[in-house]
């Protein structure tokens, strides 16, 4: 425990060197008189971490809605407006965000972009190229570390040494939300492990619509059996072949659920539960839900996700 504390606070030294050589040019302080720090958040779930430890001193915008795929999102020209009014743009990074380059250029390469994937080992997932002469393999960086709450501990961190170094005489209000917020998700890992204990060994076997898990099955010993959409995108589609492999799959492995993101089409994933006789389950990967609904906090959207899994696989 002591040693992790200390890498992450390596990491929250580091961040502050960083973010100075991360942007195109200079970022201003905040304005004088106590104004806030106008902050962009690309997805929702970015933003509530965001807000967890920005509270009321900040003026946070979110790029993408409630229910958008980051995979398809295209932005708006009142979205490069936003990014181009703000002081720093937070982002997962790790190739999630591909809209975001051209937005940044366009808003003319004078806002502060941080990455939160900065300082987290990525883990690496296998997608299918086809052509002519059959079917390439290709590596591919899976940008979901946020099933990991591990991860966003350390996205606290990033988050924190950013504000509190473009708004220092907030420094202490940042700093006490991230340490109050970082105890939630240590609670929040600990109830995860023991909901997960609940589902026998043998029945921790994930289907997916797109390789989403990678990150939340390395943490709590899922096994990844397969996915319906090769890659680490929702963009993709996948061959006959491909789909009958799977299904084959999930009858010999005795495979129990079929989980679909809340952004994407569940037609496809629902037609893989049908052949297969196996429950279909709808979780909330890369976005929140509405405002008032089950899963809108990032903390809400997680237990939210392991009591369906848990109810699925037990």
């Amino acid at each position: 425990m002591k040693g992790y504390v200390m890498r992450q606070r390596l990491l929250w030294l580091l961040v502050i060197v960083g973010i100075g050589l991360s942007a195109c040019q200079p970022v201003a302080r905040p304005e004088p008189n106590g104004k806030r720090l106008r902050v962009v958040a690309t997805t929702s779930i970015v933003g509530d971490v965001v807000r967890q430890i920005g509270g009321d001193a900040i003026q946070l915008t979110v790029l993408l809605p409630v229910g958008a795929d980051p995979h398809a999102f295209e932005p708006s020209p009142q979205d490069v407006a936003r990014v181009a009014e703000a002081h720093v743009i937070f982002a997962v990074g790790a190739g999630l965000e591909r809209f975001l380059e051209p937005i940044l250029q366009q808003a003319g390469g004078k806002t502060l972009r941080v990455e939160l994937a900065q300082g987290i080992p990525l883990r690496s997932s296998e997608a299918e190229l086809h052509a002519e002469e059959g079917v390439l393999h290709t590596e591919e960086q899976d940008p979901h570390l946020w099933l990991d709450p591990h991860n966003v501990i350390t996205w606290t961190y990033t988050i924190e040494a950013t504000l509190s170094q473009l708004d220092p005489d907030r420094a202490a209000f940042y700093r006490r939300n991230a340490e109050a917020y970082r105890e939630e998700l240590r609670q929040l890992d600990r109830w995860i492990q023991e909901q997960v204990a609940g589902i026998p060994p043998e029945n921790r076997k994930l289907v997916t619509e797109h390789q989403v898990f990678g990150y939340f099955a390395h943490r709590y010993g899922f096994e990844q059996i397969g996915t319906i959409l090769p890659g680490v995108s929702t963009v993709a589609q996948p061959s006959p072949q491909e789909l009958a492999a799977l299904e084959e799959a999930i009858r010999s492995l005795g495979v129990k659920a079929v989980f679909v993101s809340s952004t994407v089409d569940p037609a496809l994933a629902r037609r893989v539960a049908e052949d297969t006789g196996t429950r279909l389950v709808r979780l909330y990967v890369d976005s929140l839900s509405e405002p008032g609904g089950e899963a809108d906090s990032y903390v809400k959207m997680m237990r939210y996700n392991v009591r369906a899994i848990v109810e699925a696989l037990r």
